[in-house]
């Protein structure tokens, strides 16, 4: 065993001083593979200790930013797709359920619980859009008792939690509940493409990558029911400009909707979208 690090000793010196009386085996993997890659990483590219500097103040600030409304560690996780990543390992599921993707960082507990039909977009801007559609099993057998928790962007391509003061509380946002025949439905906005905050160490990052920081337009799904595996998607506008670059990475072709207009009544979209959950023991 190494007693001291050397350049090219670094990954045995440093992977020797884990105690294995002290360390569980899976965390022992996990920091066994973190330090290997990290010190290949840094021979690879010869670190300067000037860049060393930059990334650990790019770290610093980056904690700095963060706030109980915003999480830039994990934007920027999931501007490197890593979110993207994790997502896809951890929901491996049969091909005809509804796929999963990122969560995003403004979902906010405690919406309120709305019946069906009502009107989640509280400060009358957008276009108005009806989502509606049913839960149903593999199988096709509608589920009761799930609940689909929703949010989106407003017209302007805020969330609420972005402007606090401006946008109502629980703006775009609500909870709805299926009943027997498994049939959701409530009126929102048909969303809009927006850029994923830029005032912060992510921005910078995805500036100097010479990438845009767009969304495509989406509506936010969390959708839950007993027996049945959680599920975290989206609805994607299938003809915005940006849905073959998401800043993000979370674009999957089966979550495009058809956004049908429509010429009667006060709303002037239609989205048709069902949605398939896999059993907890899928």
């Amino acid at each position: 065993m190494a007693k001291y690090l050397t350049e090219d000793n670094s990954i045995q010196a440093v992977l020797a001083r884990i105690n294995d009386d002290e360390c569980s085996p899976r965390f022992r993997r996990i920091m066994t593979a973190l330090v290997t890659h990290l010190h290949d990483f840094v021979k690879e590219v010869e670190l300067s200790q000037q860049e060393w500097d930059v990334a650990i103040d790019f770290l610093t600030r980056t904690g700095q930013t963060c706030t109980p409304e915003r999480q830039e560690f994990i934007l920027i996780s999931d501007t490197l797709g890593v979110s993207m990543l994790v997502d896809a390992i951890n929901n491996r599921r049969d091909t005809r359920a509804t796929e999963n993707t990122v969560l995003g960082p403004f979902h906010v507990a405690g919406a309120p619980e709305l019946p069906m039909g009502a009107n989640i977009s509280l400060d009358g801007k957008g276009e108005t859009c009806r989502f509606s559609g049913r839960v149903v099993d593999l199988d096709g057998q509608p589920i009761a008792d799930a609940r689909l928790d929703v949010w989106s962007d407003n017209a302007e391509g805020f969330y609420d939690v972005q402007q606090p003061g401006v946008q109502p509380k629980w703006n775009n946002r609500g909870i709805f509940t299926t009943g027997p025949d498994g049939a959701y439905d409530f009126v929102g906005i048909k969303p809009v493409s927006y850029p994923v905050p830029v005032d912060g160490p992510a921005g910078e990052m995805l500036t100097g990558m010479g990438r845009h920081p767009y969304r495509p337009a989406h509506t936010h799904l969390i959708v839950t029911a007993p027996g049945f595996q959680k599920l975290v998607t989206h609805i994607f506008v299938g003809e915005d400009p940006y849905i073959d670059s998401d800043a993000v990475f979370g674009v999957k072709e089966s979550l495009m909707a058809p956004f049908q207009p429509l010429a009667d009544g006060d709303t002037a979209w239609l989205c048709p979208f069902d949605i398939v959950l896999a059993p907890e023991s899928a």
